[in-house]
């Protein structure tokens, strides 16, 4: 039998899987077979399987099996958050403001990494933003602020960052901040993203990251007057 997880905060499971993953393998054996080779019971594999796989270490499907994922930040910190939060809903203020700092140190080093394709992909985000905003009745344009986010900082190359910029935004959608309707304020909310993406476009940085923190300050006050939070 393979010893695994002694002297460890992790699983034998767990442990089995990061050392495949480390050596390569895109795909795990049947619990079966994992249960002999480990020396446990399959029914105790399949209760670590769940942890894994919320995690987001395995996928499983029917005919395929088992699957080791690249790993990725985001699903242990959105189920850590969901949890805090549900405790007590002033961490998420906590969090916003940890993602607010994380956006402004990373700023420089994010956007001189976009290329010309991701500055019109942002341009066309802003088009899209006003056209919601012009409608009648008005939308909301809240997929085209994450996207827009999410785009300035895509090509960072830390897995720890982006696991904790795209855990705010799940956690954005889960306390409703994406339904707010108040014009004057979404209004100044994407001049601010204009000026943002403009700034990026001319390779003017210091005017864009002074947009961001601008519209970041104007986010904060936001959801410490309006934030609601219900998870069921």
């Amino acid at each position: 039998m393979t010893q695994y997880g002694s002297k460890s905060y992790l699983s034998n499971l767990l442990l089995y899987i990061t050392e495949k993953a480390k050596q390569g393998h895109d795909s795990l054996p049947s619990l079966s077979a994992i249960s002999e080779e480990l020396g446990m019971s399959v029914s105790k594999l399949r209760e670590e399987l769940l942890v894994a796989r919320s995690f987001g270490l395995v996928e499983v499907k029917p005919r395929i099996g088992i699957k080791i994922l690249d790993f990725d930040f985001k699903p242990a910190v959105s189920k850590s958050l969901v949890i805090a939060i549900s405790i007590d809903k002033e961490l998420f203020h906590q969090y916003s403001d940890l993602r607010n700092h994380i956006e402004a140190s990373y700023w420089y080093q994010a956007v001189s990494h976009l290329n010309q394709s991701d500055i019109e992909e942002l341009k066309k985000i802003i088009k899209k933003a006003f056209e919601k905003l012009n409608a009648d009745p008005i939308q909301i344009p809240h997929q085209e602020h994450r996207q827009l986010h999410s785009t300035i900082y895509k090509r960072l190359e830390n897995v720890f960052v982006k696991g904790l910029l795209a855990s705010y935004w799940d956690i954005y959608e889960a306390v409703g901040l994406n339904v707010y309707e108040d014009r004057r304020y979404l209004d100044r909310v994407w001049n601010y993203h204009q000026q943002i993406v403009e700034s990026i476009s001319q390779s003017d940085y210091l005017s864009g990251y002074q947009a961001l923190v601008a519209h970041m300050d104007l986010l904060f006050h936001r959801e410490q007057k309006n934030t609601s939070i219900q998870f069921e």
